[in-house]
């Protein structure tokens, strides 16, 4: 599931970054491939914002301009907005080098910073991030389009730990008919298309977007509907969580950093404190091989309804 570039790989074929990440493997980056902040911002975010802490995570909105998740002072939201933001150009550059086009035209979901350890958190099942899934639905509608995030490790000591049970595909061939996504022909059992409903609720998020930007996050669409679903059976089915089969673990040391398509790759953050995390809806239109996005291949099984 990993493939690993070094600085002189990644710089002498950037070309192979996408299409590992087009094939859904997690790409991975022994040195971090962008700037960090320096060893006195990192401690301050290591030492102050777990306590200020009032979400799942700090989050910088770029639609917004504004960070949520975080009580402090006008100071210190200034401090971490502008580590956010210049993050997240940092990481945007870099993967427009690598990666071409195809994240041309991507929506920007947010630049985090995670200060809570992942294991032993408590938090509800489909919100855990130490239950192994795939990402769904993340800030509104994607339509379709491909979630890809860019992880960097900011814990001075610890490895970040993942889990993952392989690829959309695997878990679709595995558990499709379970999760209620295929029938028991292994054909598609849902819609993942829009109908004039959807689309004329997607009209009204948009209008109320112009008002408020973050509104954005209310959309839907079935296909993100139907990824939710399977999101959903992967935390809470007893069945699914025993299962080992193409089950691995991936040690992440201090200061790596790796960037993969969630929804296409099962994942878990089993354990690791303090991580920069920015998100990207990529257009799968850009993609050099889109028939490997989860929609497509959803819509494949569609069609053989038809045929």
């Amino acid at each position: 599931m990993l493939t690993t570039f070094d600085e002189a790989r990644w710089r002498s074929n950037p070309d192979a970054v996408r299409d590992a990440l087009e094939s859904n493997r997690i790409v991975y980056f022994p040195d971090c491939p962008v700037p960090l902040p320096d060893r006195a911002t990192l401690e301050f975010l290591r030492r102050e914002l777990p306590s200020k802490l009032r979400l799942k995570n700090i989050s910088y909105h770029p639609e917004a301009g504004k960070v949520s998740g975080i009580e402090a002072d006008a100071a210190t939201r200034l401090r971490v907005t502008d580590l956010l933001r210049s993050h997240l150009n940092d990481v945007g550059s870099f993967l427009r080098r690598v990666t071409g086009d195809l994240t041309n035209d991507a929506r920007i979901g947010t630049c985090s910073f995670r200060p809570i350890e992942e294991k032993g958190r408590g938090l509800k099942p489909h919100a855990s991030n130490e239950l192994v899934h795939v990402d769904a639905g993340a800030y509104g509608a994607t339509n379709g389009d491909r979630i890809l995030r860019f992880f960097v490790n900011v814990n001075a000591e610890r490895d970040r730990i993942w889990a993952t049970k392989g690829t959309f595909d695997d878990v679709l061939e595995r558990w499709g008919k379970k999760s209620g996504l295929l029938d028991d022909s292994g054909r598609l059992a849902v819609s993942i298309t829009q109908g004039g409903a959807d689309r004329a609720f997607s009209a009204l998020v948009a209008g109320l977007a112009r008002l408020n930007p973050l509104a954005t996050v209310l959309d839907s669409s079935p296909y993100d509907r139907a990824m939710r679903r399977l999101h959903n059976y992967m935390k809470d089915d007893e069945g699914f969580r025993s299962d080992l089969t193409g089950y691995q673990e991936i040690r992440f040391p201090p200061n790596t950093a790796w960037t993969v398509f969630t929804d296409g790759v099962s994942h878990a953050s089993l354990e690791g404190q303090f991580a920069l995390v920015t998100t990207m809806i990529v257009r799968r239109e850009r993609m050099r091989w889109p028939e490997r996005a989860p929609f497509n291949t959803l819509l494949g099984r569609s069609a053989a309804t038809a045929a």
